[in-house]
């Protein structure tokens, strides 16, 4: 099952450390085969209020993601995005293909 590492950054400040978490990234995603899908960008807000920027990286499963995000390589720049912007993350399973919404309800 597809895995996601999800975060909603706030208050970035875009100097020296952002710029080299950036430039590291990708390199501590390849392992794991994670793969961004979304990184920022313009969100056309449709309800309420978004005050941050999204970033989604997919990866095959939640062992890689965890692995990822436990491996000495990421936590190594880490601090560079902790350090330089505020926000929340997060790692979440995704559905299959066949689900639907009702496959939420939990009957007793």
């Amino acid at each position: 099952m597809t895995a996601y590492a999800v975060a909603n950054l706030t208050n970035v400040q875009l100097g020296d450390g952002i710029v080299e978490y950036l430039q590291r990234i990708d390199a501590t995603l390849a392992p794991f085969e994670g793969k961004f899908l979304i990184h920022g960008g313009t969100p056309k807000i449709t309800e309420g209020e978004w005050p941050g920027t999204l970033i989604v990286i997919a990866f095959p499963d939640a062992e890689h993601a965890e692995g990822w995000y436990d491996s000495a390589a990421y936590r190594d720049i880490l601090h560079l995005r902790t350090d330089n912007s505020d926000g929340d993350a997060f790692l979440i399973e995704g559905v299959d293909a066949d689900h639907r919404a009702t496959d939420v309800l939990v009957t007793a």
